[in-house]
């Protein structure tokens, strides 16, 4: 980390841990904090879906809840960003504290429960950010109260089919009640019948992504790809937050409730990634999410199987600077190795990283 990056953690660690985020939305929005520019690269550039990213490093979902600042994530070097996640209805989440940083582990614990301000205040700003530049997900949930959480992902994709280059299905996360039980194969089926049907019907029909737990064992993740197989789903997002706290540093706030995130979630999600890759085949799109601190981390991503990274706690710990050091340095990787494409690195650590037990 650079001086001026260490004094911004610094000033931001000296609030809770949500007015620090809710901060730096706002400094987004007023254009700051300036980072270098990250390198363009021809051989970062992915082609997958049919969309064309210019790198492979994107913002996960979680941290611009209601697409707020996609276009100032993208400005941080971020090839892409994801939006959400975003519920029908307006929700304000669980109670807090919510957010609880796990400092000597690089990780955070968070039980914030789709918090967000709901479809119409989501479409109202990417509707006018539409015609622009840049690939921005939409990260799809249902209210914790909803009669019909099926419908609710229904209801998402219809509402943002125009707007989106691609479309998350979120089911993962641990923070609200049952939702997890929807990555059950019968219920799974149900969910993604419906959601292609919504997206059949709508005047624009972007690549739909499934984002699955990092906690599901052998015979589940093998449910969960044949039923994206057979519902011809275009991708795999592999992971959300974990409920185990394995290797963990023993405080207080290691014991609070909530998905964890940050660098101890790396193996597993790694883990889990190569399985998926070899349950799907090499066409299925996988991103890869889960400890991303580093090019280092983010190309082994790659080679277990990723076409595409993601990350978001590696930037609460290492500062805005942090995507155009990664992009950076997939730049010396590609150069130092001679390879032609990135996406040569994919899949070459593979089966290194499947046989990794998950218990």
């Amino acid at each position: 980390m650079s001086m001026l990056d260490r004094i911004g953690q610094k000033l931001l660690f000296s609030f809770d841990p949500e007015t620090a985020h809710g901060l730096s939305i706002a400094a987004l929005r007023c254009g700051l904090p300036v980072a270098s520019r990250a390198p363009h690269d021809a051989r970062l550039e992915v082609r997958l879906c049919g969309l064309d990213f210019p790198n492979p490093l994107g913002m996960a979902a979680g941290y611009d809840k209601n697409a707020e600042v996609p276009d100032a994530l993208l400005g941080l070097g971020f090839g892409f960003a994801e939006v959400g996640t975003i519920t029908p209805l307006p929700q304000p989440g669980n109670p807090k504290p919510r957010i609880f940083r796990l400092t000597a582990d690089e990780a955070v614990i968070n039980r914030l429960g789709f918090n967000n301000e709901g479809h119409e205040a989501a479409e109202r700003r990417l509707a006018a950010r539409k015609g622009r530049g840049g690939i921005v997900g939409v990260n799809i949930g249902a209210n914790k109260d909803s009669a019909d959480r099926i419908g609710d992902y229904e209801r998402g994709v219809a509402r943002f089919a125009p707007y989106a280059s691609y479309l998350t299905v979120n089911i993962s996360s641990p923070n609200t009640p049952g939702l997890r039980n929807m990555q059950a194969r019968e219920q799974l089926g149900e969910l993604l019948s419906r959601v292609t049907a919504a997206r059949a019907a709508s005047s624009v029909q972007p690549p739909v992504f499934l984002k699955i737990a990092p906690d599901l064992v052998d015979a589940e993740l093998e449910d969960v790809a044949a039923e994206v197989i057979e519902k011809k789903i275009e991708g795999v997002i592999v992971s959300n937050t974990t409920l185990a706290r394995t290797g963990l540093r023993r405080t207080t706030a290691a014991s609070e409730s909530g998905g964890l995130s940050g660098r101890p979630l790396f193996e597993r999600s790694t883990a889990v990634l190569a399985r998926m890759r070899k349950l799907l085949g090499p066409e299925i799109a996988i991103i890869g999410v889960g400890g991303v601190d580093s090019a280092e981390t983010a190309l082994e991503k790659i080679r277990a199987g990723a076409d595409l990274v993601q990350l978001y706690t590696g930037m609460i710990y290492a500062g805005p600077a942090l995507p155009g050091r990664i992009v950076a340095g997939m730049v010396r990787v590609v150069e130092k190795e001679r390879l032609k494409s990135i996406a040569a690195l994919r899949d070459t650590r593979c089966q290194h990283w499947a046989a990794k037990s998950l218990s």
